[in-house]
């Protein structure tokens, strides 16, 4: 009598991450037949540049932080994903290396799909295949609005809507939203520009008010 109930909390949970909001109950039971969970500490590189990649990945709980390396030796960031995005499906689809870093930014909660599970599903699973596809076209636009911004807006703007979009509610900073830690290099290197220009936006948008810093980290309200 237990079985169906767990049944039920998986599929409820699964159905809370954005990708699998409009599969079916019967494709999202198969597919919580295939995922295998893991966890991982705070610092953990969970999937490397360059590497083969055999497993696409949905944060469950945690959050983490995508890197690429600049030719420079640096390594630049690209991106922050937490609870419900999902990443590694790219190297699944085309077998090609795969084309960033992750690292947990937090203990993290991770569900992983292998390939052969992956593209048995997406043959089976229209509603699942739509989804991904709903999904992969989101981060297109959201790359050609990055791309827009870069080109037309000005740098202060670059910066108010990096931190907007990378900020969240933590119970150690009540009242407001706070960012991941970043060095102004780093800001510079995920908005395009300069580190000096990024220095200069930031004083500016802590003299208004809208701005506040903790160590490395932002704090806006």
């Amino acid at each position: 009598m237990a079985e169906p109930a767990v049944t039920t909390e998986v599929i409820d949970s699964l159905r809370m991450i954005p990708l699998f909001q409009r599969v079916s109950d019967e494709d999202l039971e198969n597919l919580a037949a295939l995922l295998i969970e893991r966890r991982y500490p705070k610092q953990a590189v969970i999937v490397e540049e360059g590497l083969p990649g055999d497993y696409m990945y949905v944060i469950r709980q945690g959050r983490v932080q995508v890197t690429k390396a600049a030719e420079d030796g640096r390594e630049k960031i690209i991106d922050f994903l937490e609870a419900g995005a999902f990443f590694g499906e790219m190297a699944l689809l085309d077998e090609a290396p795969r084309s960033a870093s992750i690292r947990t930014l937090e203990p993290a909660t991770l569900l992983a799909l292998s390939r052969r599970d992956f593209r048995k599903l997406l043959a089976h699973s229209p509603d699942l295949a739509l989804s991904l596809i709903r999904e992969l076209t989101r981060r297109l636009r959201d790359t050609d609005d990055h791309t827009m911004s870069v080109s037309f807006q000005r740098v202060d703007e670059r910066v108010r809507g990096l931190f907007v979009r990378v900020a969240r509610s933590e119970p150690e900073f009540p009242g407001c939203r706070a960012t991941p830690r970043l060095t102004h290099q780093q800001i510079a290197d995920m908005i395009g520009t300069s580190r000096e220009t990024v220095t200069r936006a930031v004083k500016e948008l802590k003299a208004s008010g809208w701005l506040r810093q903790r160590g490395k980290r932002y704090l806006i309200a």
